[in-house]
C-alpha cells in the first residue's frame, strides 16, 4: 500500500535525503517542476500540438520555486508565460530565489495583483504554485478571490481552462483535508464554508500522496491525483519514516492497487486461488443479530454478505417472535431464536469464529446485555482462537450514555464500526464538531486507543485504525468514486463482510479484516454502478472475488 504522509514526515524525508546526500533541493525542485510539465502534457495531449499560453501563481516558498520552473520548462518549450509572484522575492528559500532568477533571464515575473491577473489576456493553463503542503491557515483575499473563481468572466469559456495544481490546490491542508474559512464570526454575513473554494483538474504531488488528498474536501477540489517521483526513493527515505514522533505509525492508503496482490496474499481473506478443500467449519462460523418483527433487514443484510465473502456458516439469530418472518426471506443462513441474552450458549457453541451486532437490534438494556454476552466469550475446546466481535450501529448507540461501560468489555478481537453520527455518541471529544484541526486519521487513532480494539471510522473517507496507532485510509474518491453507497443498509452489508473474512482459517490482524472487506465494498459497488440498493453489494461479490482470482500472479 501506498504511505499517506504528513506535511511533517515529507519536510523530513526531504532533509534526510538532502542530509544523506542523496538529493539536493534544487535537484528536487527541477524534478518537480518537470513532473508537473509532463503530467499537464499526459493529461492534455492536444497541448502538446502546439504552443500555447499559460498563467503561472507563485507563492513565497518552495512550492513558488516549482512553479519557476515550470514557466521556465514550459518557455523553453515555446509557451508564453504570465507569471505572478506573491511576496517579496529577496524573502524567497535559497532553491526558489535561484529559480527565479533563471527565469527572469527569460521573462518578467510581476508582482501580485489580482486586477492584472484577471485582466489579463486567456490563459489555456491556470498553474497553481502558491500554497502547497503545510498551509493550516486561510488564503489571503486578494489570492483567494484569484484563485477561487474557475475563470475570469472577461476570458471565453473560461470554464474550459486547464486547471493544475501544485501540490494540492492552495489554500487546502493536506494533513486534515480541511479548507479553513475566510471570514468573522462575528459578521452577519458570515458564512462557515471557505469564501473562496480552490479547484483544480490535475494536482500533481511529490514521491506520495499527502493524508489530505483522501480526506475531508481533498477530493472534491484536487481534480485527479498523479503522484511524481522527486529523487526521495531509497535508504535514506525509508530512515526518515522510521520513529518520528507524535504519531511513529504508518498511514496507508488502500488503494486499487491492493487488487494487484495476489489474492491468496490478503490474510484473512477466505476466496482465494488455493483455498483448501475441508469441511465448512473450517472456514467458520459467523452469528449475526437481527431485530424483532418488522426489523430484520439489517441483520438479513449483514448475514448474507458474511456468507457472500466466504464464511463457511451463517446463523442469524433473532427474537423467537421473529423467526418465522426471517424464515420466509433466508434459505443458506440457518436461524435460531433467543429471546434472554443470557441463554446465549444455547445459540452460540464453541464453533463461532465471529459475531456480528448491531445492525437492526434496536438501543436499549437488551442489547447492552447481548454486546457484554458477546464481548464475554472466550476461547473454547473448539475454537483456533477467540471470536472476532464486530459491533455496529445500535450495538454502538446503546452505549452512548456509558462509552467507558463499552471500552471496558472490548478486547483485541473487536472492532467498532461506527459512522460520524455513532462516533461522536462514543467519543463526543473527538466529533467533528469538537476535533478542531485534528484530521480524521488523528481522531480515529485516539479512538481507538481509547476503546483498546480496532476503529473503522466510515464514510467516503474512511480511516481504520488500531490501537497501536496504525492507520489506513480507504477514500472512494478519483478513480473509485461510488456515491450510490450512500444508501440505506449499505454499512449492514459491511460489518458482516467484515465479520464473514474475521470468522475464517487465517487469524491476521483485525484491520487487515477490515482493509480488505472496506476496499471490496467499494469494488462490488463500483461494479454495479448507479441504482444500487444494499443488497445487491453481496450479490456482486462473486464477480468481484472471481476477477481477482483471475489476476496473474
Amino acid at each position: 500500500m501506498t504511505e499517506l504522509l504528513t506535511a511533517r514526515q515529507m519536510r523530513d524525508l526531504e532533509q534526510a535525503a538532502i542530509d544523506a546526500g542523496t538529493v539536493t533541493g534544487a535537484g528536487m525542485m527541477e524534478k518537480a517542476g518537470q513532473g508537473v510539465v509532463s503530467g499537464l502534457l499526459a493529461r492534455w495531449p492536444d497541448l502538446r500540438i502546439k504552443p500555447h499560453r499559460a498563467l503561472v501563481l507563485c507563492g513565497p516558498g518552495n512550492n513558488g520555486g516549482d512553479g519557476f520552473v515550470i514557466a521556465r520548462l514550459l518557455i523553453k518549450a515555446g509557451w508564453r508565460a504570465d507569471v505572478f509572484l506573491s511576496g517579496d522575492p529577496d524573502r524567497l528559500p535559497p532553491d526558489a530565489r535561484g529559480n527565479y532568477d533563471r527565469l527572469t533571464a527569460l521573462t518578467d515575473v510581476h508582482d501580485w495583483n489580482s486586477e492584472a491577473i484577471r485582466n489579463g489576456a486567456r490563459p489555456d493553463v491556470i498553474i497553481d504554485a502558491v500554497f502547497g503542503t503545510g498551509l493550516t491557515r486561510p488564503l489571503p483575499r486578494d489570492i483567494a478571490e484569484v484563485l477561487g473563481a474557475r475563470g475570469c468572466r472577461r476570458w471565453k469559456q473560461s470554464y474550459d481552462i486547464a486547471r493544475v495544481a501544485v501540490d494540492c490546490p492552495s489554500g487546502l491542508n493536506l494533513d486534515n483535508g480541511m479548507l479553513p474559512f475566510n471570514g468573522d464570526p462575528e459578521d452577519e454575513d458570515f458564512n462557515p464554508w471557505p469564501q473562496f473554494v480552490n479547484s483544480a483538474d490535475l494536482t500533481v504531488t511529490f514521491h506520495s500522496p499527502k493524508a489530505g488528498h483522501y480526506l475531508g474536501m481533498g477530493p472534491l477540489i484536487c481534480g485527479r491525483i498523479a503522484v511524481v517521483d522527486i529523487g526521495l526513493r531509497g535508504e535514506a527515505g525509508e530512515r526518515s519514516m522510521v520513529g518520528q514522533p507524535p504519531c511513529p505509525e504508518r498511514t496507508r492508503l488502500a488503494e486499487p492497487k491492493f487488487a494487484g496482490r495476489p489474492v491468496r496474499r490478503w490474510p484473512g481473506m477466505v476466496l482465494t486461488k488455493n483455498r483448501f478443500a475441508g469441511h465448512k467449519y473450517d472456514y467458520g462460523h459467523v452469528i449475526a443479530f437481527a431485530g424483532g418483527v418488522g426489523r430484520g433487514g439489517a441483520g438479513r443484510l449483514a448475514a448474507r454478505a458474511a456468507l457472500r465473502i466466504g464464511a463457511g456458516l451463517v446463523t442469524l439469530v433473532c427474537p423467537k417472535a421473529a423467526v418465522m418472518e426471517n424464515a420466509m426471506h433466508l434459505n443458506a443462513v440457518m436461524l435460531r431464536g433467543l429471546d434472554d441474552p443470557q441463554d446465549l450458549a444455547q445459540v452460540a457453541d464453541d464453533r463461532v469464529t465471529a459475531f456480528c451486532v448491531g445492525p437492526g437490534l434496536g438501543t436499549g438494556a437488551r442489547t447492552r446485555a447481548l454486546v457484554a454476552q458477546v464481548l464475554a466469550r472466550a476461547e473454547g475446546v473448539r475454537d483456533w482462537r477467540p471470536p472476532a466481535v464486530v459491533l455496529d450501529a445500535d450495538a454502538l448507540t446503546s452505549f452512548a450514555d456509558d462509552p467507558d461501560a463499552l471500552f471496558a468489555m472490548t478486547h483485541a478481537r473487536t472492532i467498532l464500526t461506527p459512522h460520524e453520527g455513532e462516533f461522536a455518541r462514543l467519543f463526543p471529544d473527538l466529533s467533528q464538531s469538537a476535533r478542531g484541526d485534528a484530521s480524521k486519521i488523528d481522531v480515529a487513532r485516539r479512538a481507538a486507543a481509547r476503546a483498546g480494539c480496532v476503529v473503522l471510522l466510515k464514510g467516503p473517507d474512511t480511516v481504520i485504525a488500531a490501537p497501536d496507532g496504525g492507520a489506513t485510509v480507504h477514500a472512494a474518491a478519483y478513480d473509485r468514486r461510488a456515491p450510490w453507497l450512500a444508501t440505506a443498509g449499505a454499512g449492514d452489508v459491511l460489518a458482516g463482510m467484515i465479520a464473514g473474512i474475521a470468522a475464517g482459517p487465517v487469524s491476521p490482524d483485525l484491520i487487515v479484516c477490515a482493509e480488505a472487506a472496506t476496499w471490496l465494498h467499494t469494488e462490488a459497488a463500483r461494479v454495479f454502478g448507479p441504482g444500487l440498493i444494499a443488497e445487491d453489494l453481496s450479490e456482486m461479490l462473486p464477480q468481484v472475488l472471481r476477477g481477482l482470482q483471475d489476476q496473474p500472479e
